[in-house]
């Protein structure tokens, strides 16, 4: 009867996040017009293809730094260059043999590093750990990974000292900025961003992450129009940015149009898989929302809980201990976290844990500690007064069950089945029934019967 689903809606902001440089379209051209007359720059293929690369176009810069490692007389520094790219279109075992042939060097540590924390090899990521120097592109290429391993913290200590000592970096102020909206700090984020944006008004990245903030603090129309002078540009260099645009106008649109967006997008944004499993939780197809997520290694807190979420659906809709044994599980990793048990989501997962658990005591401490936030949640309210329910609390879990909006909810057995009890059990028998007459005919309507019927025996009530 009972149901726990933590709320769930994370990841606006897709993949690692990257700022656009101008400037490589000339070179590029010059490149591409010396070598059409034939003329023998020693330089010219290299020029474009470092020029493809920092257009965003890792295709090109793959074909064309493979062509040159055909030739006899190839620097041998280009196989890391050529496994930069590679690395850049997701083809990570191909760019780890690439970098193979490549002479030791900075650039190679700092690849390896980052595929050491794609192939979730702990040992070889300390090792290129170790081999680390305090500059400014390895601390960078460091930073960057406490980001993805959501040390978030630890990434904004290095940007800032960066920042200290190169004030004119002002792109480490756009990562400075989503750190803090990963904490969510956004009016933190706001402000930090607000700096770069005084330079750069026209930055797509940047304005993708003011238009997330405004989603945070505000709501999704607010957040659009954050978005409006984006959504035409045709002139981005960035096919990446264009596809995160379209998929965060349909997470602020509320799901609109998830089907025909974020399916492509799924292998290219990775929160494109999540936010498509919580589009089919809301559509009440648990079996896609799971096929879509059971294979996914969770990393993040967001994923556990997601995860969860999806395992606990499955396990009360097939009624598999299996499932909600999984669901306890990684609601307990998530709110018994250094990290996350202080944080709001944190507790609701410590809620949901001892949801699972049957220890309804413990669900209404936590759920006691946030119950703030959430006065007009309609899942939250669900979740809260069956706990209250379940205590023998009846006045107040009516109280609270009332409050909820939600059709479909207050159409559902078990809310039907709780709310008639709590009548019940506060002496008003008439309203229980009310709403077994409101029903149709059915196995439920059958069941609330019974529920009626021994409840008012079991409390003497008429």
């Amino acid at each position: 009867m009972e149901r726990a689903v933590p709320g769930v809606g994370r990841g606006l902001v897709g993949g690692n996040f990257r700022v656009g440089v101008g400037g490589a379209k000339a070179p590029l051209e010059v490149g591409e017009f010396q070598r059409s007359i034939g003329e023998k720059e020693e330089s010219a293929d290299l020029w474009i293809c470092y020029c493809a690369f920092h257009l965003g176009d890792y295709k090109r810069a793959m074909e064309e730094y493979k062509s040159l490692t055909m030739r006899p007389d190839c620097p041998a520094e280009v196989w890391v260059y050529l496994a930069c790219a590679l690395f850049f279109l997701g083809l990570y075992k191909e760019a780890e043999e690439a970098a193979s042939k490549a002479p030791m060097s900075p650039l190679q540590n700092r690849l390896l590093f980052h595929l050491a924390h794609k192939f979730n090899d702990e040992k070889r990521l300390m090792g290129f750990h170790q081999n680390l120097e305090d500059v400014t592109e390895d601390q960078l290429s460091l930073a960057s990974i406490h980001y993805m391993r959501s040390h978030y913290q630890e990434a904004i200590d290095i940007y800032k000292r960066l920042l200290l000592q190169n004030r004119d970096y002002l792109a480490l102020k756009v990562y400075v900025a989503l750190c803090y909206y990963k904490l969510d700090y956004y009016d933190v984020s706001q402000e930090v961003l607000a700096v770069y944006l005084q330079n750069i008004p026209d930055s797509t990245i940047a304005l993708n992450l003011k238009a997330c903030n405004h989603f945070r603090l505000y709501n999704g129309k607010a957040a659009e129009a954050e978005l409006k002078n984006l959504i035409d540009i045709s002139s981005c260099s960035f096919e990446f940015a264009k596809e995160l645009i379209r998929h965060n106008l349909v997470v602020f649109r509320g799901g609109e149009g998830a089907l025909q967006v974020l399916p492509p997008l799924i292998d290219v944004i990775p929160e494109a898989r999540l936010n498509l499993v919580i589009y089919y939780l809301r559509q009440d197809d648990v079996q896609e929302a799971y096929n879509l997520i059971q294979h996914l290694v969770p990393i993040t807190p967001q994923e556990y809980i997601l995860k969860g979420v999806v395992n606990a659906a499955l396990g009360q809709e097939i009624g598999s201990r299996d499932h909600l044994k999984i669901a306890q599980q990684f609601f307990q990793l998530v709110g018994g976290s250094a990290s996350e048990c202080d944080t709001i989501p944190g507790r609701q997962c410590m809620a949901s844990c001892f949801f699972l658990l049957r220890q309804f005591e413990d669900v209404l401490i936590y759920l006691n500690s946030v119950k703030g936030y959430f006065y007009n949640d309609d899942t939250f309210n669900f979740n809260y007064a069956q706990a209250k329910a379940v205590l023998g609390n009846y006045k107040e879990a009516e109280e609270v069950f009332l409050l909820i909006q939600n059709v479909k909810i207050k159409n559902d057995y078990v809310y039907l089945s709780w709310l008639a009890r709590c009548y019940i059990m506060n002496q008003k028998g008439q309203l229980a029934w009310e709403l077994y007459l409101k029903m149709g005919t059915s196995s439920d309507s059958f069941s609330l019967l019974q529920l009626i019927a021994n409840d008012c025996y079991k409390g003497c009530h008429g």
